[in-house]
This record gives C-alpha cells, sequence and structure tokens, in this order.
C-alpha cells in the first residue's frame, strides 16, 4: 500500500480508501465486516462513511452504514491505526434528518457530530466533512453555475469555520473536510482559515474518474497549490467502468440497474467512452476495473481514491489496483479518448 498526507495535517491515509455507502442497502453487516476485515489486512487504513449513508438515501435506512462500523470489533481495537471520516449531511429534500431544513449552523452541526459518533462508537473522527454545499451552487452533476435571483440566505463560512473550531476544541474531530464542492467554496474556506486562524480543510471529496474528469478543470490547482487533496469518489463510475453493462447488459443487482437515476452513466457518450477505454485495457491485457482505478490512484492532485464494492472479489481487485502502474503508452491512449469524449458523465 501507498500513503499520503491528509492536507497539512499529521495524518497519513492509504492511497486506497474503503468506501461504505452500499452497506445496510446492497450489504449486510456481516458482509460490511468482511470488507472491513480483508481491507485492514491489506494495509487500507483509511475508511469514508456518512450519516446519510447507505444510498440510495430513505428514511428506513439513514445512518445504517455508521452503525454497522460502529459494531465492528476491530475499530475499537485498532483504533489509532485507522482514519475514519464521515459527513453531515448538506441540505435535504426530507424531514427525517434533524427535523428537516439542514444547516451547516451551531444547532445542526453540533448535534450531527454527536450523532455520528454514538453511531460509530468512538470518542472522535479524524477527518469530518460537510457533504455537499448549503449554498445554491453547481454539484450532483449539474456543471454550470447558475445565479439564483431569490436564493435564501446560507450560513456564512466563517460562522461554519468557527463551530468547527469549537468542535475541534472538544477533541471530537481531528481535521475537517468538504464535499462536492467548488473552486470558490474551496478557495474561500481556505482563504477564511487562513486569515482568521479557524480550521484549514484538509481534502475535497469530489466524483473523478476517467469518465468524469471536471476535476481538472478548477479544483485540481487548488489541490495542487493548496495542499488540499482530492479524495476521489465514484472512480468506477458506480461499476460502468468494469465494463459489465456494455453491450447493454443489466447484471442482476447491480447498481446502475436497480436505480436509473444514474443514467449519467449510461448514455450515448459515456457508453462509447467506456467501450473504447475497455479496449484499451483489452489491448494491454489488463483490466477495465485495474486500470481505471490506477489512472485515479496516480493523478498528483490526489490523496485517496475511495472504492466501493458490492462482492470481495470486486473488493481484492479494486485494493489490487495500487500494483498497477501505467506506461506512458496506456496514458496517451487514455488521453486519446478523452478529447474525443470529454466528461460524458459529469
Amino acid at each position: 500500500m501507498k500513503f499520503r498526507k491528509l492536507g497539512k495535517s499529521d495524518i497519513n491515509v492509504s492511497v486506497i480508501c474503503l468506501g461504505t455507502m452500499t452497506w445496510g442497502e446492497q450489504n449486510t453487516i456481516e458482509e460490511a465486516h468482511q470488507q472491513l476485515d480483508y481491507a485492514i489486512d491489506h494495509e487500507v487504513n483509511f475508511i469514508d462513511t456518512a450519516e446519510m449513508y447507505p444510498v440510495p438515501p430513505s428514511k428506513d435506512t439513514y445512518s445504517l452504514t455508521e452503525q454497522y462500523i460502529g459494531k465492528w470489533d476491530k475499530l475499537k481495537k485498532q483504533r489509532d491505526k485507522i482514519v475514519l471520516a464521515t459527513k453531515i449531511i448538506g441540505p435535504f429534500w426530507e424531514n427525517y434528518v434533524r427535523g428537516g431544513d439542514n444547516k451547516f449552523n451551531k444547532k445542526h452541526l453540533m448535534s450531527a457530530i454527536d450523532a455520528s459518533l454514538s453511531r460509530l462508537g468512538t470518542d472522535y473522527v479524524d477527518l469530518y466533512q460537510l457533504h455537499w454545499p448549503e449554498r445554491k451552487t453547481n454539484y450532483f452533476g449539474q456543471l454550470g453555475y447558475v445565479v439564483q435571483k431569490d436564493e435564501a440566505p446560507f450560513t456564512p463560512l466563517e460562522e461554519v469555520l468557527e463551530v468547527l473550531q469549537e468542535i475541534k476544541d472538544s477533541g471530537k474531530v481531528r481535521e475537517f473536510g468538504l464535499s462536492n464542492e467548488t473552486p470558490w467554496g474551496a478557495m474561500e474556506f481556505l482563504r477564511l482559515g487562513g486569515e482568521k486562524e479557524l480550521p484549514r480543510m484538509a481534502s475535497i471529496q469530489n466524483p473523478y474518474s476517467l469518465l468524469n474528469r471536471t476535476y481538472e478543470i478548477g479544483l485540481a490547482e487548488v489541490s495542487h497549490r493548496e495542499e488540499c487533496g482530492l479524495l476521489a469518489y465514484s472512480p468506477m463510475a458506480f461499476g460502468a467502468l468494469s465494463g459489465k453493462y456494455l453491450g447493454g447488459k443489466k447484471p442482476e443487482g447491480c447498481r446502475l440497474t436497480l436505480w436509473d437515476y444514474f443514467s449519467r452513466y449510461s448514455n450515448d457518450q459515456a457508453v462509447s467512452a467506456t467501450q473504447m477505454y475497455a479496449d484499451i485495457a483489452s489491448k494491454h491485457e489488463i483490466s477495465l476495473a485495474q486500470m481505471s482505478l490506477a489512472f485515479v490512484n496516480d493523478r498528483p492532485f490526489v490523496t485517496s481514491n475511495i472504492i466501493g464494492a458490492t462482492k470481495m472479489e470486486q473488493l481484492k481487485e479494486n485494493i489490487s489496483s495500487i500494483e498497477l502502474k501505467l506506461s506512458d503508452e496506456i496514458l496517451a491512449e487514455i488521453e486519446a479518448v478523452h478529447v474525443k469524449h470529454p466528461n460524458p458523465s459529469p
């Protein structure tokens, strides 16, 4: 395994991070613990979850993923060796989370971190992230920013940071991070943290894959120059970059078969690009999944690559991608496809 610094902190995280958002929906607690055991045994020290998980979110499954992790016996036994990350939900479309109207104010932040710690069965988390911005902006597949003429007020970012400082002073969180954030949001949080001597965001968790390289447009430079690295999620484009959906296939029990609202991974451009990437992998006698993950692993602005799996064989293949180094020839061929089909699944 390889390790990198989490921002400017003294925390070292494995380049492969174990994602957990299927646990409680597609995976049982026993399967979750099996994945955790295997990952830890293979030097993965970084685990990422969220109060909203599993996905798709629902009232019946809300917070089950955190609960599953909290019931894993090795968490307490090896707590000092594990880097545990979770997230507070952003403005939500349902009212079963703290009565709705979720904001990043003191009331919600304090309540959310305490609830997560209770479910996880730990006194602290290593990284606490704002799952998506409170303000109206472009995230979750929306490429262009649209000016909102009558935008509702959002919690001032300085006020958010002041509350995060209180949480840090209490010992409940070591570092903080952003998620689904924009260049403006990232730089404003970083500016305020520096000027006001408030918490400095250590990471940005955004989507990044062969089918979605929009992070490179504005945020990659922020990550590089500000030492606020990317925690890449959906590096396999919800499994599309395994190639299992090519040819119109709909494998039973798989995410893009079960839930059609992830259609951005199955549009004509995305399918065409995926087939081209699959042809590259076949030509060089490597798996498409490992090629896709190895590409993300080696990007200089990436701190960690958040993998997810529903089956153990997928998990094993994903973790072993750390051993694959892509040749200059393969990288050139990947770039040629990207030029032809830029970001078909934003």
